[in-house]
Formats: C-alpha cells, structure tokens, sequence
C-alpha cells in the first residue's frame, strides 16, 4: 500500500485487521496515533495543535480540499473516542455524582419554568388577540395553547421514564421520550396546517379585519414584545441542556419568537397598511410550522426504527471489544436506535477449549463494559468458538400474517 492509500485509509480497517488484533493492550491508542501521523504529510502536520493533541488548526495549512480537512478531523475524533474507552476501562464503576444529580435538578426547573411562562403568556395572548382581531396573532395564540397542551405532553414523559414498574416494563421506558416528541410535533404540525386554510380562507373571501385604535395597537405591542422577550430568554436558558425534552422546549421557545415577530409585524403592516398582509403573514407562519415540526416528526420516528449508528460509534465499540481480555476475534458489532438510545450486538470468538465459567465472565464482564457508554441503553454478546458460521439472526421483511 503506498502512502496516498494509507492516509485515506480508516482506522479499524479490514486492511488493519491482523496488526490491530495484536496492538499492545497497553499502549493502543498511542500506537494507532503513531501509526496515522506516520502516513501524514508534512504540510498536515504542520497544522497539528500542540495544546490538544486529536485536534487540527488548518488555518495554518494550506492547499486542503474540505473534504480532505473532514477526514483528518473524523480520523482525530475517532482516536479520541478510543482514548475515552481506555480511560472508562481505568474506572471500576461510573455512579451518578453531584454534577449529574445537579444537571437533572436543572432540568427539571427548566421545564417547570417553561410550562409556567407558557400559562401565562397564552392569558396575554388571548387578550391581544381578542382586542386586535389579527388572525396573525391568532395563530400566535393558538400555538401557545398548544405549547401548554404539548409541554403537559413532555412533562408527563419526562415523569413515566423516571417511574418503571420492571415487571410490566422490564427494560425501562426510555422510548417514551420520542413518543412524546412524535406527538408533540404531531400537534404543532396540525396546527400549521389549520392555520393555513385559515388564512387562505381569508384571503379567498377578501375578508378585511376592523382597524385597530391606538389603545388596541399599544397592549397588542407591549403583549407580543413581552411574549418574544420571555420566549427569547427561555430558549437561551434551555437550548444548552443536554436533556431532549429540554431541548425540544427550547426549540419551540425559538419558533415562538419567529411567530411572534412575524404575527407582530403582520398585524401593524396590516392594520396601517395592505390587509392582505395580516393572513399572509399566517401563511408563512403556518409552512413554517409545518415544515419545522415535521423535520422533529422524522427525526424521532427513525430513532424508534431501528437505524444503524454511524460508522464512527461502530469503530469506537469495535475497539472496546478489541481490547477486552479474552478476546481471540470480533464477528460482529452491530448498533442501531431503539429510542434515544443504542442496543448493540456483539459476537466474539473465544478459544473453543475454555471453560464455560470463564467464557461466561469475559461475556458478562464485555456486557456491562458496553453499557457503561453513555450512548448505549442495553449490550447482548454472543459468545462462540468460530466466526465461520451464517449470522445468528434473519431480517423479517414483513409481519406474520396472523
């Protein structure tokens, strides 16, 4: 292999395969490192941060394609998820310490926080949109009906996952989380669409809306400013969280800021100006809508489908497993979503004369190691003593017809 095919080859490769399996358990990560900056060349090196030894500066590297530049970065984020199994494996256990119990306290209040600014700006809302008439403003309002009715949704998740009954859900119930979500987003793209014919409706009739006084359009700014600065706040706060019900909040406090900009200033336009501008200005909220919440809808049905996890968090269990004691060969690794969460599959290959006590302990032993990952909801290995056999499992591509 010349040194053009080196540099492009991915770590954990099947070109690797021997020369991995007899890495000196110790020192592996620094091997592999070693081995990739090897096939580097000069100008790439040039741009290696001496402060944080997996990460590049390409400002100072010249003449790389973005492609190139992603891969160096991929390569160095693929060995600092090595590095980050090397330095579980030193830990006996990983316990829920301060910080942890800190973050949930924290997110928590941030939900409670949200339902309760949600209250009180729908009371706002519905004076604004009773004393201006806008059907911009309207839509405004019915969204944070339905941010109260879709919060009540993701608070009532975030407490059934906290309570399990083992023997009526023995894994847990960590996939009510995307439910949740699915139906949260199921909503507000109903609304949208709602709107939408609203405001065509309207359009079509050629329906004016009476003018608004200068008292009216005072509340209706103070209100809706109000509203947009709370939302505004509420996202800053809940958008770093690393919860997704949080976060999922914090997306639909942004949408409210954009909805209620744009119903603010529809309603002026359109009360000083053109009329047609006030249900406009609902349609574009509306596909707006739609086309946000159905992205969420999307995105968390496959989580319960059952994808592949990328290449990268395959390569990182693969090198878990490699470096287990015990291990003569690795089958298979496989991971795909059930929920937010990863299950993954492992089959390896023992010496066929070991007892079965001991072939028990490396298996049980690399079980529990996988799921310390905090990617990983739940590990199943395989033990056997050859990798020659057909795989274990077939797919079903359709249901019993019973």
């Amino acid at each position: 292999m010349n040194s053009n095919e080196e540099s492009t080859c991915p770590l954990l490769s099947e070109t690797d395969e021997n020369s991995i399996q007899h890495l000196p358990r110790q020192n592996s990560v620094n091997s592999l490192r070693s081995a990739f900056m090897s096939t580097l060349p000069d100008k790439v090196l040039s741009g290696l941060d001496t402060e944080a030894p997996f990460e590049f500066d390409f400002s100072k590297v010249t003449g790389l394609s973005q492609g190139e530049k992603d891969y160096y970065q991929t390569q160095m984020a693929t060995l600092q998820s090595f590095e980050e199994v090397d330095c579980m494996e030193e830990l006996d256990a990983i316990e829920e310490d301060d910080d942890d119990k800190e973050e949930l306290a924290q997110q928590e209040k941030a939900m409670k926080i949200s339902n309760i600014a949600n209250i009180v700006l729908l009371i706002l809302k519905i004076y604004a949109t009773v004393r201006s008439g806008s059907l911009a403003i309207g839509a405004s309002t019915l969204d944070s009906v339905l941010d109260l009715m879709s919060g009540g949704i993701l608070w009532y998740t975030h407490i059934a996952m906290m309570s399990v009954n083992i023997y009526k859900y023995p894994i847990g119930k960590l996939r009510v989380q995307p439910v949740g979500i699915l139906v949260f987003a199921a909503i507000m793209a109903t609304l949208g669409f709602q709107v939408l014919l609203t405001a065509l409706d309207q359009l079509i009739r050629n329906s004016h809306s009476e003018k608004l006084t200068e008292e009216q359009l005072l509340w209706l700014c103070l209100i809706m400013i109000f509203a947009t600065v709370v939302k505004l706040m509420l996202w800053l706060y809940c958008r770093s969280s690393g919860n997704t019900i949080v976060r999922t909040y914090a997306d639909d406090h942004y949408f409210d800021v954009v909805t209620n900009v744009v119903g603010l200033v529809a309603a002026i336009l359109g009360d000083k100006c053109y009329w047609w501008v006030d249900p406009v200005g609902a349609i574009l909220l509306a596909v707006y809508t739609i086309t946000n919440w159905s992205r969420t809808v999307k995105e968390n049905a496959v989580l319960l489908v059952g994808e592949s996890a990328p290449p990268e968090f395959l390569q990182k269990l693969t090198y878990l497993v490699l470096r287990h004691p015990g291990v003569k060969r690795v089958d298979t690794v496989r991971a795909y979503t059930a929920g937010v969460l990863y299950f993954v599959e492992v089959d390896i290959e023992l010496p066929k004369d070991i007892p079965l006590t001991e072939s028990h302990n490396i298996g049980e032993s690399l079980q529990t190691k996988l799921e310390k990952l905090k990617e990983v909801e739940r590990a199943f290995v395989h033990v056997d003593f050859e990798c020659q056999h057909r795989p274990e499992h077939s797919i079903l591509c359709r249901l019993p017809s019973s």
